[in-house]
């Protein structure tokens, strides 16, 4: 296998990976409802971003570019790979403009609720948005997958 595919495939793993697993834990920590955990579970899926999404976003990026490059994919024309950019672009619109925004508050909101023994409204409000947005985010790039894997036209 090439280094380019072998990169590429890192960087899905991570990054596939870390948004179903950090939507896991942090789902499982609000039906536990003890603000502690769920702090500790909006953390943790701040810090997995970082560690995780960012690098996987990275690696897929580049990687890909270099392989449609390599290959003489055209990338001003329409597509399995123009829609599945487009598709993956839109996912990180809504991770950086939505999801990231959203995690600061329910950081924010879970420390306060901590301070008040139970998970507050608002910390409610923000996680539901961030359910909503989150399950956009993470089937979208099931989408770029699924082109990827079938190269439909």
């Amino acid at each position: 296998m090439n280094l380019w595919l072998t990169l590429h495939l890192v960087g899905v793993v991570l990054f596939v990976g870390n948004i179903v697993t950090a939507a896991f834990w942090k789902v499982r920590a609000d039906i536990g409802g003890n603000p502690v955990v769920v702090r500790d579970a909006a953390r943790s899926v701040m810090l997995a971003d970082f560690v995780f999404t960012l690098p996987g976003i990275v690696l897929i990026t580049v990687s890909g570019i270099a392989m449609a490059h390599k290959s003489g994919i055209p990338m001003n024309e329409s597509n399995w790979l123009t829609i599945s950019l487009a598709v993956f672009g839109a996912t990180g619109l809504i991770w950086g403009a939505v999801l990231i925004p959203l995690q600061r508050a329910m950081i924010r909101h879970s420390e306060a609720s901590v301070a008040g023994g139970s998970l507050s409204a608002e910390y409610r409000r923000v996680s539901r948005l961030w359910a909503v947005f989150g399950t956009a985010a993470t089937l979208l790039p099931i989408v770029v997958l699924a082109l990827m894997i079938a190269k439909p036209f």
